[in-house]
């Protein structure tokens, strides 16, 4: 925690939660004969709040802390202007001023419209690539804005505001954050407004009756507390990149590292040339990693392109060299997405989404990976191409139907996956393999471009070493696809931050009963119990909740009429004419589901009930009193070998969903994250040597994807170090 001197009394932050929010500082604003001079204010005094806003912004940056930007101003057609703002102070009976209004074409563009140059932010202040800019239509930064959503997905509790103008929208931002929970900071040399009689009254209103709205501070004593967290980012040597990984590379290929070591030099050729030895390395430990890979031509080509396009070291996007796999259902144009089926394989002429914000961010891509066959499966154990194994142990399964991309980021070959997750298919196979699997709210990430499992359930999932990194890559994903008809685009009922006192590191957990929780091999139950204690250290208060709903919502999956969705997006002939092109258990489970010949009177039931157990779970996560924050699961109540799946494929298959298959049909949020190994049963035989990863999930409510995030990460965090193969 840093400490800085202000009124009424120091500000105590943690630099992890804080972020810089930079007002308005745009040329309609600043310069002549923008909307700013229109309104008949000195523009002295805001032109004279740039330099110190820059000193901020440099010391932000430099101790890396999240960096957002706002700009007010609307869309083209006005839509969302309200009339109000539009006439109300032209329409003043003495007018003689205010002869433009927003919209009017100026000197710099249509005033306050969005990419007019009079509404982009000042050239000084310019955001780097990764910084967020927030296009705001009113005064309040957080008014119909994503604002609060971005801020919660960097877990920020506390932002240090600078910026224009003091009485308008600086005020209302800052009065607006405090209402959200938020411990705010203004700079006072870093704002400035119109008519300098208004500054010091407006931050003194702020730090009045003991800090009612927040803080203020003056900029040196920001500079200088921030100071001790300028990063190192000397480089390697004077004028060269180096040839050879650093010692204490280590092969660790976290998004945090990886930056680091680029801002000092590292060129992501030599990253690359890395990781594609030891993917041909790995071959021989397990050949059934991979359905597609690119050749090192590619890859290099690559590498070389996102050098040459940010070569300012200072100025890298957040995933510059950051190496991916994306699961064979996804599509990347111009390579096959085959879903590990040959009749449906296909060239798409287009990319999905997140792939393309991916490469847009600086990412590299590597390869597309193998699948349980149509992602049908939790073990990983119904592909043609073979069976991906653990990275923990080769007799053991990898699990599914996102196998390769667990393996592939479990094995240390790339930093994160773009994967799938139905009934458990993102999550399953990451616990196997020691590693966090996201699932975010299904519709927060675009599912354009993905073969459809079960449609109205499927959701991109992120497998990632760390929390932190598939939060990151859920940061910059998320987004509304209009042309995905189960994309979410309205928010849902904010819930505030606790940012300080003991709420800020209280939360509420249930978990299952008992006898739900039989199920469980003994070193899975105890290691379980392991983790609830844990997260009770942490401030967690264990709650009793109705597990019912869970439970049922998780069997009408298979149990009831949901299942046949799995045909529903294929032709009606389909299975019939390309059965010998199925797996066999692939085939024996479409064989099952036809043969149940349900009704619509079924299907209607139950949808009727999923709606029901949707809002009884709804109950559980309530933001009142008596909800909770997350539901803690096992991600799996067991890891068996390869050869106990092959001798039971379907009932095998089938128990290890018992806690994840409620997920998407509740339309909640989880995350899976490692929580401890056990030694390999003595029953395995030659494969009794060694370790086996456990895993326990977050299962959060529709939407609350960032607090269930955090909690993970505070739990991980617990962890320590987590075991693995790298």
């Amino acid at each position: 925690m840093l400490t800085l001197d202000a009124k009424p009394y120091p500000f105590v932050f943690s630099p992890a939660h804080t972020a810089l929010l930079v007002i308005d500082m745009q040329r309609d604003f600043l310069l002549p004969n923008g909307f700013g001079e229109i309104q008949g204010g000195s523009l002295e005094a805001v032109q004279a709040s740039i330099s110190p806003v820059k000193k901020l912004l440099d010391s932000c940056r430099q101790a890396r802390l999240p960096i957002f930007h706002t700009r007010e101003g609307h869309k083209p057609d006005l839509s969302d202007c309200p009339s109000s703002k539009l006439i109300r102070q032209n329409g003043s009976p003495e007018n003689a001023q205010y002869l433009k209004v927003i919209g009017d074409t100026g000197e710099m563009g249509r005033i306050l419209v969005r990419g007019e140059k009079g509404h982009d932010i000042a050239d000084e202040l310019q955001p780097l690539p990764g910084e967020i800019v927030i296009d705001k239509p009113g005064k309040g930064a957080f008014w119909n804005t994503a604002l609060m959503d971005k801020l919660k997905a960097k877990a920020i509790t506390h932002l240090i505001i600078c910026g224009v103008t003091t009485e308008c929208c600086f005020a209302t931002t800052l009065r607006e954050a405090n209402d959200r929970g938020f411990e705010c900071c203004g700079i006072e040399e870093a704002t400035a407004g119109y008519n300098d009689s208004f500054k010091c009254p407006t931050l003194d209103m702020i730090h009045w009756s003991e800090g009612l709205f927040g803080f203020i501070a003056s900029l040196q004593p920001v500079v200088e507390t921030l100071a001790p967290l300028a990063s190192d980012d000397t480089t390697f040597g004077a004028g060269t990149l180096p040839q050879n990984l650093p010692a204490h590379y280590g092969g660790d290929l976290s998004i945090s590292n990886l930056q680091s070591l680029y801002r000092k030099g590292l060129s992501p050729t030599t990253i690359v040339e890395t990781i594609l030895e030891k993917i041909e390395d790995y071959k021989h430990t397990d050949p059934a990693v991979w359905i597609h890979l690119e050749t090192k031509a590619l890859v290099m080509a690559r590498a070389k392109e996102i050098e040459a396009r940010w070569p300012d070291r200072t100025k890298l996007p957040p995933l510059y060299g950051v190496p991916f796999s994306v699961k064979d259902s996804i599509d990347v144009a111009g390579i096959p997405t085959t879903t590990a089926c040959t009749p449906l394989a296909r060239v798409p002429p287009k990319s999905s989404p997140s792939y393309d914000i991916l490469l847009q961010e600086g990412a590299i891509f590597i390869g597309k990976t193998n699948l349980d066959q149509l992602a049908t499966g939790l073990t990983g154990c119904r592909s043609p191409v073979g069976i991906p194994r653990s990275v923990f142990n080769h007799d053991y399964i990898s699990g599914g139907s996102s196998s390769g991309s667990c393996v592939s980021v479990g094995a240390g070959l790339v930093t994160f996956s773009l994967a799938t997750d139905t009934a458990g298919s993102g999550r399953i196979p990451a616990g196997f393999n020691g590693e966090v699997g996201y699932k975010p709210t299904r519709g927060l990430i675009s599912c354009q471009g993905v073969t459809p499992a079960c449609l109205s359930l499927d959701c991109v999932a992120l497998i990632a070493g760390n929390v932190n990194d598939a939060r990151t890559i859920w940061d910059l994903c998320m987004s509304y696809d209009e042309d995905d008809r189960y994309s979410k685009t309205a928010a849902p009922v904010q819930r505030h931050v606790n940012s300080t006192g003991p709420q800020a590191a209280s939360f509420r957990f249930g978990i299952p009963p008992p006898e739900s929780l039989a199920i469980c091999s003994p070193d899975y139950r105890r290691l379980f119990n392991d983790a609830v204690t844990r997260l009770q250290a942490l401030g967690g208060h264990l709650t009793p909740i109705d597990w019912s709903p869970f439970e049922q919502a998780g069997k009408v999956l298979y149990d009831g009429t949901f299942v046949s969705e799995r045909l529903a997006s294929l032709p009606d002939d389909w299975l019939d004419k390309n059965r010998d092109h199925l797996h066999p258990v692939i085939r024996e489970i479409f064989d099952a589901v036809k043969a149940r010949h349900s009704t619509a009177i079924e299907a209607y039931r139950d949808l009727q009930a999923k709606a029901l157990y949707t809002r009884q779970a709804e109950k559980v996560f309530a933001y009142s009193s008596s909800g909770i924050d997350v539901v803690v699961v096992p991600t799996a109540p067991t890891h068996w070998t390869v050869e106990e799946v092959l001798a039971d494929p379907i009932a095998k298959n089938s128990a290890l969903g018992v806690f994840s298959h409620c997920a998407n049909v509740l339309d909640l949020c989880a995350v899976a994250v490692p929580a401890g190994t056990y030694p390999v049963p003595k029953s395995s035989g030659e494969s009794s040597s060694g370790r086996l990863p456990f895993s326990i999930t977050f299962l959060g409510g529709s939407r609350l994807d960032a607090e269930t995030l955090e909690i993970a990460r505070r739990f991980e965090e617990s962890m320590g170090e987590r075991s693995g193969i790298v």
